[in-house]
């Protein structure tokens, strides 16, 4: 197998092909599903694969050892009111200057009310 190296021999730290991955370690991802963080640990291992979606290129993930990884540090009310206060600056329509009541798309810019009436004008 091409990417399997558990000792670390070939690519400086233990590298394991795509879903072989020995128990115990995770990605950032998947610590983030179980609630939990990497909490400044080294990286443990390596998953190591060839895309198909990104030309044939070799992706790499890093792995973390579940047993080091540290709970995630729970959101406090700053933290909650700047993430509302973000959420709404990506609602509000810079032409209309009105709350759209969804995210503007970034392709627009604006809300689709005024880009379709900037179509219309075109």
């Amino acid at each position: 197998m091409r990417f399997y190296d558990p000792t670390g021999k070939r690519y400086g730290v233990p590298t394991y092909p795509w879903r072989l991955a020995p128990d115990g370690l995770a990605t950032r991802r998947q610590l983030r599903a179980r609630g939990l963080r990497p909490g400044g640990q080294e990286i443990a291992a390596q998953l190591m694969w060839r895309s198909r979606r990104y030309g044939r290129r070799v992706r790499t993930a890093y792995l973390y050892r579940l047993d080091l990884a540290k709970p995630v540090r729970p959101m406090t009310a700053a933290k909650w009111a700047a993430l509302a206060k973000a959420n709404a600056a990506r609602r509000f329509c810079p032409q209309c200057r009105r709350d759209a009541g969804y995210t503007l798309p970034t392709s627009l810019g604006v809300c689709t009310t005024c880009a379709a009436t900037q179509a219309l004008a075109a």
